[in-house]
């Protein structure tokens, strides 16, 4: 399976040569040239590694990366930048950055870093329960076996269930799970996902546990 990055850069002819570089390394690359697009994209998919550069339209690298890390992704991330001074280096890992490198760079200083960050990430917890595995590092559920199509937030709601499974889980933990504490979710979107859920698993019992929140018994 190919590694998935999520490359931030409005510079059109810099992100041609990046791309141009990690593709040779067969890695998979999603371009989006503001912040916006790249958060929308968080949403939608699911990626091994951000690239950001830190001045784009819409949402800067930052704030960007200080709202997926507040929805609790944690997919390892890398400025790339022309900042230079100590203000921005400290913003950036305030943000929940894991690596910054300032532009111009040695294209093999950047393999590197990717490479190690990448294999720091798969330490993350493999496990088994019930009927289902996961693999959290590869953001992976498996059904019996089988791997399952999810969003990002409907990987996110089960990876909860399964954490806590035949455990009642509150309503405000999912809630913050997937929107984050700075953006409120509602009782419509979370029946959504719970019936998108209910649907990919019908041999298995997502319960309304009334006044309190969903749990999924094993």
């Amino acid at each position: 399976m190919s590694i998935k990055i999520l490359l931030l850069e409005d510079d059109m002819l810099f992100a041609e040569s990046l791309i141009d570089l990690l593709e040779d390394e067969e890695y998979e690359v999603t371009h989006v040239p503001n912040g916006q697009s790249a958060l929308d994209a968080s949403y939608e998919n699911r990626y091994d590694l951000y690239l950001l550069d830190i001045n784009v339209p819409l949402i800067n690298g930052i704030e960007l990366l200080q709202s997926l890390r507040d929805a609790d992704d944690t997919t390892p991330a890398i400025f790339l930048t022309s900042h230079k001074d100590e203000d921005s280096l400290k913003q950036g890992f305030l943000s929940g950055a894991d690596d910054y490198i300032t532009k111009p760079f040695n294209n093999l200083e950047l393999l590197l870093r990717i490479q190690a960050l990448l294999k720091r990430s798969k330490k993350l917890e493999k496990k088994c329960v019930s009927n289902f595995c996961y693999d959290t590092s590869k953001k992976i559920i498996y059904y019996k076996k089988v791997q399952l199509e999810l969003s990002k937030r409907e990987y996110d709601l089960l990876l909860l269930f399964l954490q806590h499974i035949d455990t009642p889980v509150p309503k405000e933990m999912i809630f913050d799970h997937l929107w984050g504490t700075n953006s409120a979710g509602s009782d419509g979107a979370l029946r959504v996902y719970i019936n998108r859920l209910k649907h990919l698993l019908p041999d298995e019992d997502i319960q309304n546990i009334r006044g309190i929140g969903y749990k999924l018994v094993s």
